[in-house]
């Protein structure tokens, strides 16, 4: 089995202010065979998050009241959730993937999303995080 082959119904939480890019990550990843949450603000995000545990979060960086730096912050300091992989994503071609790392995230995606390295990032993300469950047992 190729290692970025899905072998379960991952879940992933898409969360975006913009409804336009919200729906188009959410209409791909469905595609694909993913379980789409969305959420529209950082407080949604994190309710959702608390809830569901996704096995992904895929986070606009500007948004409204909470930006996607404080949604991950209050995750790396939560111990229940600091695990779950966090992919900003970004308009600012100013931010680098290294910022993003510093931050807290997994990694950075960059608006318009590219749609190949979408669904890439993702897989290889998700098979890493399976990887890693696997070797603990």
């Amino acid at each position: 089995m190729n290692i970025l082959e899905k072998t379960s119904q991952e879940h992933i939480l898409v969360v975006d202010d913009c409804i336009d890019n919200l729906y188009l990550m959410q209409f791909i990843l469905e595609n694909e065979g993913y379980q789409v949450m969305v959420a529209v603000n950082g407080e949604e995000a994190l309710d959702k998050i608390h809830r569901c545990q996704p096995d992904l979060v895929l986070l606009d960086m500007m948004m409204p009241r909470m930006n996607g730096y404080e949604v991950v912050n209050r995750l790396r300091e939560d111990s229940n959730f600091s695990l779950i992989p966090v992919f900003l994503v970004t308009a600012d071609t100013y931010v680098s993937q290294s910022a993003a790392i510093a931050a807290g995230a997994d990694g950075l995606l960059y608006k318009p999303i590219n749609i190949e390295q979408l669904l890439f990032e993702v897989a290889k993300i998700l098979a890493n995080k399976q990887a890693s469950f696997y070797s603990q047992d």
